[in-house]
């Protein structure tokens, strides 16, 4: 590892994230470059470098890649333009000519346990389910059901991560709601889904 790796390494991190109006449990961790509005994310959560993520609601023991981008406004399509020198808010432009409202910025829910793969792109107002993996590179525009495993421009369904067996009895179980001292007490069946269920249903 040489000097200038780290001195390079170092100054990525020193570029700090841009956080504000959200939530980040203690527990969780957004890196430098990322840019973070009007969001929660829970526990054991991250967040890798240079992210856009506004107005999003993110669940427990979610691993974001770097350079996704979740939420963000919306233009108005409908309108004769839809430049942002008509409507109110700053949006990168030097001149207004008018200050029309645009629609309020839906909120995009991000359940438990998601996966979320590089330079993927999250529509405005989306719900992904608990335990879905998002392929790289993908664009989301649509809800998408737990478990699901999705890729592509737009995403489509390639297939759940489990039977339908497994994903009952782990939403049954709720593991994410785990406290800290139970997952320690669970995590060496992690591994291995049917070992994890029988072992929390024989307590």
């Amino acid at each position: 590892m040489t000097l200038l790796y780290l001195w390079a390494k170092l100054l990525k991190k020193l570029r700090g994230s841009a956080i504000i109006n959200s939530r980040i449990h203690g527990t969780s961790k957004v890196q430098s470059g990322s840019h973070i509005v009007n969001t929660t994310f829970d526990r054991h959560s991250y967040c890798g470098y240079d992210c856009e993520i506004i107005n999003c609601d993110i669940g427990s023991f979610c691993s974001i890649a770097n350079h996704v981008i979740i939420g963000g406004a919306r233009h108005p399509m409908e309108w004769v333009s839809m430049s942002p020198v008509f409507s109110e808010g700053r949006g990168g432009v030097k001149v207004k000519f008018a200050k029309h409202r645009r629609e309020a910025t839906l909120k995009t829910v991000i359940g438990h346990d998601v996966w979320i793969g590089g330079n993927a792109i999250i529509k405005q107002g989306v719900k992904i389910g608990i335990g879905t993996v998002v392929g790289m590179g993908s664009v989301v525009t649509k809800d998408i059901e737990p478990y699901s495993i999705v890729a592509g421009c737009p995403a489509k369904m390639i297939r759940k991560r489990f039977d339908d067996s497994i994903i009952n009895k782990l939403f049954e179980i709720k593991w994410w709601e785990f406290d800290d001292l139970r997952l320690t007490k669970y995590a060496k069946y992690f591994t291995s889904p049917e070992d994890f269920i029988n072992k929390v249903e024989q307590e």
